[in-house]
């Protein structure tokens, strides 16, 4: 299965504002590095169609670092929802999450 998650650096936009000011946004942070970040990765492309109603966009945090501070993303991988510019949902911590736990963190977040 093919991961259709674009980059944040695919936007040619340096705001993560601008970009997801309408529509629904899932946004994954994560770091070449990080042993956990690969864990979630193959699982990716699953969730992606599974919650095909939002867009993915990935943050390599060590090229976004003011994103990530901005955001309070001081773990990873991590997980921000973002509806119409407002943030209405994270999973932000260091901790290896499996697939389960990102889809149990969405549905939490959109059957509010």
């Amino acid at each position: 299965m093919k991961n259709n998650m674009k980059k944040f650096e695919d936007f040619g936009q340096s705001d993560y504002k601008e970009v997801t000011k309408e529509g629904k946004y899932i946004l994954f942070f994560y770091a070449d590095w990080c042993p956990d970040c690969k864990f979630i990765e193959p699982k990716l492309p699953e969730l992606e169609q599974e919650y095909s109603d939002f867009e993915w966009i990935s943050f390599n945090r060590d090229n976004n670092m003011d994103t990530a501070r901005e955001l309070g993303i001081m773990g990873i991988p991590s997980f921000v929802i973002i509806e119409n510019g407002q943030e209405i949902g994270r999973l932000v911590n260091k901790d290896r999450k499996t697939k389960e736990e990102v889809e149990t963190f969405v549905n939490s977040v959109i059957n509010k």
